[in-house]
């Protein structure tokens, strides 16, 4: 187990975090905090820390649901709109229902992101299937559809959210008043579970069949079109789950909501170790793929440099992560040759 786990992604991506984290620890500095009167390293400290997890949890917890997509051979482009027309029908619902107790709100709330979310993969998978389009077209306009429906509904106000989102959001969890754990704990929780799905279960490996050989997974009697529909209500239904936190932890949600965001979980997704051809990919990985960006973002933030160089560095990872995965599967082709001739 030790030895397959050295040999995957995953540990690749342990290393790479540990290394800058250790980088960054190193030249960021330390100021003295006001309020114990301790020196504090301005990079290795609680509050830092929590909050890239919590910058890093969106994007980890839609990029589990991408990596499904991406194992069956699919795309989701249209992850970012879902997570905003969640968002603001949850917070138009919220409003016009008026005051509730403290758990109806919560669990009104939480249940208008994934309805909404959920008819939104439907939507996707059905037209993925009925239309026999690519899902990168259908998920493309999707995209622009879903967020027009949230601008439109919206009129394009930022809508403020019941004080109880907030407060579970933003719940201490005894940590201290600046320390917000729980989108971290949520996005440790999503992978978890989307790690066990895809390693455990006999639904999860029919998707990597799926996303390996779809011809010879139908010829095998797997109901492809159903599980290619299933991945695509996991993808919307993560950024269902994402909105809620999203809007929850920032107190409002608008239609601009996640505007770029597909590209951050597709980011996440591939620099994590999936395949844009199917057959591979890791929820663990999705996640560390999504800190590792964080991670970059924080370094560029800490070193004081300009902050466009962002965009240059994941635009670069993305293109180094996918000509590696191209490149060993070239190789992989090559040994399984030689060892059959």
């Amino acid at each position: 187990m030790h030895r397959s786990f050295l040999r995957s992604p995953s540990a690749g991506l342990v290393i790479v975090l540990l290394a800058l984290g250790t980088v960054l620890t190193l030249v960021a500095g330390s100021h003295v905090d006001p309020m114990s009167g301790r020196t504090v390293n301005n990079f290795l400290n609680a509050h830092t820390l929590l909050q890239m997890g919590t910058d890093a949890s969106t994007f980890a917890i839609m990029g589990v649901g991408a990596t499904l997509v991406i194992i069956s051979g699919g795309i989701d482009l249209s992850v970012g709109a879902v997570y905003a027309l969640a968002g603001v029908v949850m917070a138009m619902v919220l409003r016009a229902l008026g005051p509730m107790s403290a758990p109806a709100t919560v669990f009104v709330g939480l249940g208008t992101c994934l309805i909404v979310s959920f008819l939104c993969g439907l939507a996707n998978g059905m037209m993925v299937i009925g239309l026999g389009v690519h899902s990168f077209i259908i998920t493309l306009g999707t995209m622009w559809v879903l967020r027009g429906v949230a601008f439109v509904i919206s009129r394009a106000e930022s809508i403020l959210v019941p004080l109880p989102l907030t407060n579970v959001a933003k719940a201490t969890l005894g940590l201290g008043a600046s320390l917000s754990p729980v989108p971290l704990l949520g996005m440790l929780a999503v992978a978890g579970l989307g790690t066990l799905y895809l390693t455990r279960t006999v639904m999860g490996r029919h998707v990597f069949a799926v996303g390996g050989n779809a011809e010879a997974s139908r010829f095998s009697g797997l109901r492809t079109n159903r599980i290619r529909l299933g991945v695509f209500l996991w993808s919307s239904l993560t950024a269902g789950f994402a909105a809620f936190l999203g809007a929850g932890f920032y107190g409002s949600a608008t239609s601009s909501d996640g505007t770029g965001y597909e590209l951050y979980v597709i980011a996440s997704a591939v620099v994590g170790g999936a395949s844009l051809t199917g057959g591979k990919g890791s929820a663990l990985s999705a996640m560390l793929g999504a800190l590792l960006i964080v991670l970059i973002r924080q370094a560029i933030r800490t070193l004081h440099l300009d902050q466009n160089y962002e965009w240059i560095i994941i635009g670069t990872a993305l293109i180094v992560a996918v000509v590696l995965d191209q490149s060993g599967s070239k190789l992989l082709a090559k040994r399984l040759t030689r060892s059959s001739s």
